[in-house]
């Protein structure tokens, strides 16, 4: 079982990055997809969330808006 998650903050590109995340690398696999309801802060029916995995490592890509920008900085 992995211990820790990366968790990828975009401003409302986290589906299309997740998309090409799977399409680049093998065995990559979308378990979820969480979208914004009305009571949100996103705009209902967008992507909040997508889990999914590459090779066996589990990532979190997250619709964070634009508060705090893509970097090369990690989470965990």
């Amino acid at each position: 079982m992995q211990k820790l998650k990366p968790f990828l903050w975009f401003d409302g590109k986290a589906e299309e990055a997740v998309s090409f995340y799977i399409s680049t690398f093998s065995g990559g696999q979308i378990h979820d997809v969480k979208r914004f309801g009305e009571d949100n802060s996103g705009a209902p029916g967008t992507v909040m969330t997508i889990d999914f995995e590459i090779e066996g490592i589990e990532f979190v890509a997250l619709n964070g808006g634009p508060h705090f920008t893509f970097s090369s900085a990690i989470s965990f």
